[in-house]
């Protein structure tokens, strides 16, 4: 048994992106990206000032250039047909000389497309674009590339369901722990851990993160406690729960490098009046957005349907963000459920469902599920429960 994506699945994907630089007339291509490399050639790794690159051919020939410390890595690992090395960086031969050699032995020469035009100047890196290095500018197929990531496999969007399951176990032991006079990092730390420990028994033998991310199943609130909960991206700070604070928190786990999101508001004793109506509002909210999120919508209508409830209930001062995004390799991906964003809506997109409430003084009520888009809906991969009674922490 295994969780990993087949080899026949990163085959399909490879020849999908030959087959789309042969209708370009490109000769192959270049890319940088961790998680475009990643979601080609199933190889993960920590980018740092030591370039990294991914060269397609238009005939589907995959092949890796490394650091020499990463040769053995990527032999045992990325699917591709050969791996290059250099020695290191700064060297006294530069990596992008060793890139321009490794693209003439595979073929790529004249017009190619990569995601960026050189190694991005990272961790203090420097070097000449691609542009300088061959004296052709690449095409961008940026877009290519993330439009095949948006729509998911059924192996995919198992891998983003066996994270959905490890983290609603990391949530539930957050929302078990948190009390009044303990901070959010000792109750974080310790849901996360033993969360993951769970995960490692029961999955242990066919498991890997391969996350940038995560190092196991998490669960936490990111300073999100009281007043900050009106700060939609706040900073873990060890922030004391207090009687009386509203708390939004966040779980997920790395499977395979795939990720899923959920995200719950709760409050620690009854809830205020104030408080209720905005939990309220927010639910309401999130089952507008479920409700509009069907094939052959867009992701702009799921903006409008949401912020048509937002004229209705006069919440405009407590918006701050989008519906949601996409999830999958990366936390965050497009499309992206917004007013600018026309995408089609299809089968096999996987969303996060969050629209939120912001309420100075008082805290930030969002909720966030991660779905899948089906032939006639949603399937739901978060199922932690919404009510505000369940979400509701003794004192």
């Amino acid at each position: 048994m295994s969780l990993a994506i087949k080899q026949s699945e990163y085959e399909e994907r490879l020849a999908g992106l030959a087959e789309h630089l042969l209708e370009r007339k490109l000769t192959g291509a270049v890319l940088f990206d961790p998680y475009y490399v990643l979601y080609y050639a199933g190889f993960a790794f920590a980018p740092t000032e030591r370039p990294i690159a991914f060269v397609l051919t238009d005939e589907g020939k995959g092949g890796m250039l490394v650091p020499r410390l990463e040769r053995e890595h990527a032999q045992a690992n990325a699917s591709v047909d050969h791996v290059a090395d250099y020695p290191e960086y700064p060297s006294e031969t530069h990596p992008m000389e060793s890139l321009h050699s490794l693209l003439a032995e595979m073929g790529v020469a004249g017009s190619f497309g990569a995601d960026q035009d050189g190694y991005p100047w990272v961790l203090g890196y420097r070097g000449p674009s691609l542009t300088e290095l061959t004296g052709t500018t690449p095409e961008r197929i940026t877009a290519f590339v993330e439009d095949q990531m948006s729509i998911k496999s059924r192996a995919e969007i198992e891998l983003i369901r066996e994270s959905a399951k490890w983290g609603n176990l990391a949530h539930v032991l957050l929302q078990r722990y948190t009390r009044p006079g303990l901070t959010e990092s000792q109750v974080s730390w310790r849901a996360g851990a033993e969360a993951t420990l769970a995960m490692l028994d029961a999955i242990g033998p066919i498991y890997r993160g391969q996350s940038l991310l995560f190092e196991g199943a998490s669960a936490g609130y990111r300073g999100q406690i009281g007043r900050n909960a009106a700060i939609p991206h706040s900073l873990a700070n060890n922030i004391v729960f207090q009687e009386g604070d509203v708390l939004v928190t966040g779980a997920s786990a790395p499977v395979w490098g795939y990720l899923s999101e959920l995200e719950r508001t709760m409050v620690i004793g009854p809830p205020s009046p104030e408080q209720r109506e905005l939990f309220d509002h927010m639910v309401a909210l999130q089952d507008t957005a479920f409700a509009a999120i069907k094939p052959g919508a867009r992701c702009s209508d799921v903006d409008r349907a949401v912020r048509a409830y937002y004229d209705k209930h006069d919440l405009w001062e407590y918006w701050k963000h989008h519906v949601g995004h996409c999830i999958g390799l990366r936390y965050h991906e497009g499309p992206f459920l917004d007013l600018g964003d026309d995408t089609e809506i299809k089968p096999g997109m996987v969303f996060t469902v969050e629209p939120g409430l912001y309420a100075a003084g008082l805290g930030g009520f969002r909720h966030s599920d991660t779905v899948a888009v089906t032939d006639d809906g949603i399937e739901f991969l978060t199922y932690y429960p919404r009510d505000l009674v369940s979400l509701t922490l003794p004192v």
